[in-house]
């Protein structure tokens, strides 16, 4: 295979990784968005839209590792910049690279926050439940001296 095909192969590699990618982060940010507006509703269509993309990305890595390991360079992030290293001329494929590793660090940090906004879900949703069975550390009350009391020791009169 000559220079000029290996490196078209690598770019096509990375230029499919990218487009998962932005379908991957795309996703993120309609499930950030449903997690923040409480609509719930849509999330389980977002995790299986997830769940494909991240199988593709799988998928794809794979491919690029096979290409990096039939050129006898190691596998995944440091593999392809020794390919590029040696390959300076190939600029398409640095931008694809270089595009890569920005839009995987915007995945990570959309998928950190995301997790954060679904752990404050989870939470809110606990509270209701317990406020729901009566649980009376979510029920407090305050008396007319301003100290809380629970619930379950006043009566109705007092609490109006």
């Amino acid at each position: 295979m000559s220079t000029t095909s290996g490196n078209e192969s690598l770019h096509a590699f990375i230029a499919a990784e990218n487009d998962v990618l932005r379908q991957f982060l795309a996703l993120l940010k309609d499930e950030q968005a449903s997690l923040s507006s409480g609509a719930t509703e849509n999330l389980i269509l977002t995790s299986e839209q997830k769940s494909k993309c991240a199988l593709q990305l799988n998928s794809l890595a794979a491919e690029r590792n096979s290409f990096l390991t039939s050129r006898g360079l190691i596998t995944d992030r440091s593999g392809v910049e020794v390919w590029l290293d040696t390959h300076s001329d190939d600029k398409a494929s640095r931008a694809a690279w270089d595009n890569t590793l920005l839009l995987a660090a915007e995945a990570r940090e959309l998928n950190r926050i995301n997790g954060e906004l679904i752990k404050i879900r989870l939470q809110y949703n606990a509270k209701a439940l317990e406020a729901l069975q009566g649980g009376s550390s979510s029920l407090d009350l305050y008396g007319p001296d301003g100290q809380s009391t629970p619930f379950g020791s006043r009566r109705i009169n007092d609490a109006a």
